[in-house]
Order: structure tokens, then C-alpha cells, then sequence
């Protein structure tokens, strides 16, 4: 969430009136950019196509997994390498599919632990693609910890911004004060 006050707003987050706004910016989102603010500039189609492109991935990834275990069959290796490398890619789906859903709701608390988990997720790219699938029915994955962040920044934004209003020198003097007397 940027609340920088000086960097112009993107065309596709601009406010209805098309006017720029000093203010937070919106964080853009992967295939998403800051259409998801006002869901606008494609929003919908965008999200049919992450379902769709998602779903199409996870299948396609599926396939390449059989031929790779095919070439296990092939090369003789024994039962024992080919369950191992099933379970393999099973748990590490499982662990990539609970920490993509979960990232889509929530920020990391340790950012450095989940940089560590980075090439388990790798292989088990299809839980991933899976989160996205089923995530995207709802709204943009992340779009609902986005959002929240972005209201948030924007309401201490208008709180801080009306606070200053005014000419603090043009403010009456405290009760109980005389001005000109110590």
C-alpha cells in the first residue's frame, strides 16, 4: 500500500470523475493490476480468465507429471522411488495450496520463513495453480486483503488530512488565558 500523496493515480484506479487524487494508491494485483478497486477495465473477464487459465495449467501440469512418472515405469526404478516421488509432489500441493490460500488473506508474519519455503512451493506448483483456481471464483486472489489494506490507508488518510484543516493561528486561546497576561 503506497500513501505516497505525489505519485499520480493509474488510469484504471482514477475515481469516476477522472480527476487525479492526492491520497494512498491501491496496490495492484497480479493480472489484475487496479481494476479490482472499482471493478472496472475488464475485471470480470480478467477473472474468467485466471479461473479458466489456472484450471487449464493445473491440468496441463497433471499431464507432465504422469509422463514424468511413466519414465519412472520406464526406467525400472522400483515401487519404492515411485511412491516416494507421488507423496512427494502430494504433500508439497498440499503445503503450496494452504500457503497460497493463505496469502490471499493474509500478510506473511514471517517473510523470511516463506522465502524458505519457496522451492517446496515450486514443487508443488499444482496446489498452487489449484488455490488460484478455486480463489478466483470468489474475487481476485487477494483482492479482499487488498482491499482492506487500501480502506484502512484511506480512511487514516482522510482522518490525518481533516485534522489539519485550518489556521491554527486563527484559533481561540484556551479557556482561562487572557491573551496579554502571564
Amino acid at each position: 500500500m503506497s500513501e505516497n500523496s505525489e505519485a499520480p493515480r493509474t488510469s484504471s484506479a482514477a475515481p469516476s470523475g477522472g480527476t487525479t487524487t492526492p491520497g494512498p494508491q491501491p496496490e495492484p494485483l497480479r493480472f489484475f493490476g487496479t481494476t479490482w478497486v472499482d471493478h472496472d477495465g475488464g475485471y470480470g473477464l480478467r477473472r474468467a480468465a485466471v479461473t479458466v487459465g489456472s484450471l487449464v495449467a493445473a491440468v496441463a501440469s497433471c499431464f507432465v507429471l504422469r509422463f514424468a512418472y511413466q519414465g519412472l515405469e520406464i526406467a525400472e526404478v522400483g515401487s519404492l522411488v515411485g511412491m516416494l516421488v507421488v507423496l512427494m509432489f502430494a504433500v508439497c500441493s498440499a503445503i503450496a495450496f494452504r500457503k497460497t490460500w493463505e496469502g490471499f488473506t493474509r500478510r506473511p508474519a514471517d517473510p523470511a520463513g516463506d522465502d524458505r519455503l519457496r522451492g517446496l512451493k515450486s514443487i508443488g506448483f499444482i496446489g498452487s495453480l489449484l488455490a488460484y483456481f478455486l480463489r478466483s471464483f470468489r474475487e481476485a486472489p487477494g483482492e479482499k486483503l487488498r482491499r482492506t489494506e487500501y480502506e484502512a490507508a484511506l480512511a487514516r488518510f482522510v482522518k490525518r488530512r481533516s485534522s489539519r484543516t485550518g489556521n491554527p493561528a486563527a484559533r481561540k486561546a484556551p479557556k482561562g488565558k487572557r491573551p496579554g497576561r502571564r
